[in-house]
């Protein structure tokens, strides 16, 4: 363990953050660089051998993080990277994107701040990276077998790794233009720089996997045809599929779908565009969703020079304190954030629901209608006198997705069966209803978080494995059933 008295004597302290006129001129990350390191040690020693450690059941990757933080505490850098990286491909992601439900398992969370896991797992990683403790693991022979892996998101990554290191050939098929999926597009720059990606697309690389951009499968590669060139495929194709809001004006131009916007922004930042075709600057900006991708659009927006940004959440302002009794540790409580984005400026309205968008005479979007709701019968339902509008010049639909493309031919051209949710079928080994093909991630999910993605990832590259060779030594964390420890 850690200092045994470690928790009684430092209290909880996280990376400090660039001032906000300073971050919002420019796109790099948020925190200030290189101070973790002089408080990690001192963070790391509040871990309590708590004797049960709830944050291995908060994290479905199963991370061993009283380890790596008594490591971290005894500056063993080397050692820490080692269990760190035992079941986290990309700690550098997770690290950095994760909204860590470990920390809400802490065993010190019942009645003190928990210890910042989150904090200790990216300096700990970032270190490694200084260090030269992160090389490529290049497999001691080949299995002769070759494996697809359908999108280069966290899922498909961690898959293609695993199997590559277990000495199958791998090939992974990504419909962008560059390798890394949501995480090259989807997150802006400013929250993870894409150097962190990169760097392990060039270890990925010496060790064995091939990557293949620009090539949608179903549409520019039939699925059939991937089938025949390989012995199995994995999908890690994503829940990409948009909700979209059907109100009237919906058509008007200045409304889009959060993916519409936020890749413009990244395609700036690697040297595509000078300036974003669609952009806020100038603008007032709405943004419809509260959650992550929402902030998301909201620190674009600022970065971009709008005239003013507008948060709109239909659910009701959340506790700023965890309620003992609706979300008991060590569940995942939904709590008030407060995200960089948010600290830069803007305005957040809760409880709230669209009713129409109105125009000007050109067809662009000018104003947003909308109404207060509140539970009726349980249901969200318009209170009556409440409706009111807002300018709205820009609009960005961040209100999550529904399941996996199904436009582009990829789940009719394999056959694949959908469950109720629309997500695709798997069984317990992460096979579908096709004998060799696999699915990991979103695609088979749904909606999730980074970190279940990843486990998600190399549970399915496991399957694969076994699949290929009749046996596998990979670790599988999760089981396509398992879910989030919620109430």
């Amino acid at each position: 363990m850690a200092d045994p008295k470690g928790f009684l004597n430092h209290g909880r302290e996280v990376a400090r953050t660039r001032p906000v006129e300073e971050r919002v001129k420019d796109w790099n990350e948020v925190y200030v660089p290189g101070s973790l390191l002089p408080i990690i040690s001192k963070q790391a020693s509040r871990c309590m051998d708590c004797g049960i450690p709830f944050c291995h059941n908060g994290c479905p990757l199963g991370n061993l993080i009283p380890e790596w933080n008594d490591y971290a505490y005894r500056e063993d850098w080397s050692a820490a990277s080692e269990r760190l990286h035992a079941t986290n491909n990309f700690p550098e992601f997770t690290g950095r994107l994760c909204p860590a439900p470990c920390e809400s398992a802490c065993v010190l969370g019942i009645n003190q701040p928990p210890v910042t896991i989150k904090n200790v797992e990216v300096s700990i990683i970032d270190k490694a990276w200084e260090t030269g403790d992160v090389a490529p693991r290049i497999p001691e022979r080949l299995s002769g077998k070759t494996v697809a892996v359908i999108g280069s998101g966290p899922a498909g990554l961690a898959a293609a790794q695993q199997l590559t290191r277990a000495g199958h050939t791998v090939a992974v098929y990504e419909r962008a233009d560059r390798v890394g999926g949501l995480l090259r597009y989807g997150i802006p720059e400013f929250k993870m720089e894409k150097r962190h990606i990169n760097r392990r697309i060039e270890q990925m690389r010496a060790e064995g996997t091939r990557f293949r951009t620009g090539v949608e499968i179903g549409r520019d590669l039939k699925a059939t045809d991937l089938k025949k060139r390989y012995d199995a495929v994995v999908i890690a194709a994503g829940s990409t599929t948009a909700r979209d809001l059907p109100v009237p004006g919906r058509e008007l131009k200045g409304i889009h779908q959060a993916m519409e916007y936020l890749p413009l922004a990244n395609k700036v930042q690697e040297g595509d565009y000078v300036t974003a075709p669609i952009s806020a600057e100038g603008k007032h900006v709405v943004v419809i969703g509260g959650g992550d991708t929402g902030a998301d659009c909201v620190g674009t927006a600022h970065r971009q020079g709008a005239a003013s940004v507008t948060q709109l959440e239909i659910m009701p302002r959340p506790g700023e304190e965890r309620n003992p009794v609706s979300q008991p540790w060590p569940t995942f409580p939904m709590l008030y954030k407060v995200t960089s984005a948010h600290e830069e400026g803007g305005e957040r309205v809760y409880a709230v629901s669209t009713t129409h968008f109105e125009g000007d005479e050109d067809g662009n979007v000018q104003w947003l209608h909308l109404s207060e709701v509140e539970f009726v019968d349980g249901k969200l339902t318009p209170k009556p006198g409440t409706e009111r509008k807002i300018p709205a010049q820009l609009v960005t639909l961040a209100m999550g997705f529904t399941g996996t493309d199904k436009e582009n031919g990829l789940v009719d051209q394999f056959g694949l069966e959908l469950d109720e949710r629309g997500n695709i079928a798997r069984e317990a080994d992460f096979q579908t209803n096709v004998p060799g093909v696999f699915v990991a991630g979103d695609a088979g999910r749904g909606q999730s978080l980074i970190v279940w993605a990843i486990a998600e990832g190399r549970s399915a590259a496991r399957g694969a494995d076994r699949f290929l060779t009749g046996a596998s030594d990979l670790p599988a964390p999760i089981r396509p059933t398992d879910r989030a420890l919620a109430v």
